[in-house]
């Protein structure tokens, strides 16, 4: 039998409080600049570094993501809460160990590069998935400043070495990550709560099905 081609497959993790049309555009020009198979909305149950007031319920995130990626190869997933991991490292070690047939890239804005230092065993993310950094407006400058940087410039890669499929296997490995630059979209879910504070009542009700698993979603005890 010949040998399977791995699934490609871009990470994209946030709150999505709510999901916008800039998650839907940087993740389209991800899956298009890194020839992705398609992209997984990690919607978090909870952001170590995020405060939890006015964070909406997670099925109402997950709904309004599954909503946005509606006509495209993404794939929203409250998969986090599942695995009952906590933060990105044990996330990114569990997937790997449970999709081997998957070959994840991390994607994050500039504006989480700038505070990549602060996230726990942030060299281990980078040793374990490449990393693509999208561009993001008023951030980019702070993101190549960060106390990170001083550890990842040695690292950075052109956006096509990334696609060498051979860059983005799941194990250990040296890290490599590259700068995707594109028109940048002024879109934030902070505008967007500011505009519509009451956008999560319209998704109150709904138990959404999670875009990998399968399973029906619903708010996390405790």
């Amino acid at each position: 039998m010949p040998a399977m081609h791995p699934v490609h497959t871009g990470l994209l993790g946030g709150s999505f409080n709510p999901a916008h049309g800039g998650h839907r555009r940087i993740s389209l020009f991800a899956m298009d600049a890194l020839h992705l198979d398609e992209v997984w909305w990690m919607v978090s149950p909870g952001n170590p570094l995020k405060a939890k007031a006015g964070m909406a319920p997670l099925p109402a995130r997950l709904a309004s993501a599954r909503d946005m990626a509606r006509g495209t190869r993404i794939r929203a997933t409250a998969i986090e809460a599942q695995m009952q991991t906590r933060y990105t490292v044990d996330t990114l070690r569990a997937l790997i160990r449970r999709y081997p047939g998957r070959r994840f890239v991390w994607l994050m804005g500039s504006d989480n590069l700038a505070q990549f230092h602060r996230w726990r065993d942030w060299r281990t993310i980078a040793r374990l998935l490449p990393i693509a950094v999208i561009a993001r407006p008023g951030y980019d400058a702070a993101a190549l400043r960060s106390p990170a940087m001083a550890w990842l410039r040695r690292y950075r890669v052109s956006p096509a070495h990334l696609q060498d499929k051979g860059h983005t296997r799941g194990s250990a490995q040296r890290p490599a990550w590259a700068f995707l630059r594109f028109d940048p979209d002024p879109r934030s879910a902070t505008a967007i709560r500011a505009k519509s504070p009451g956008w999560a009542t319209d998704h109150a009700s709904l138990r959404p099905r999670d875009g990998v698993t399968r399973r029906i979603i619903s708010q996390p005890k405790g």
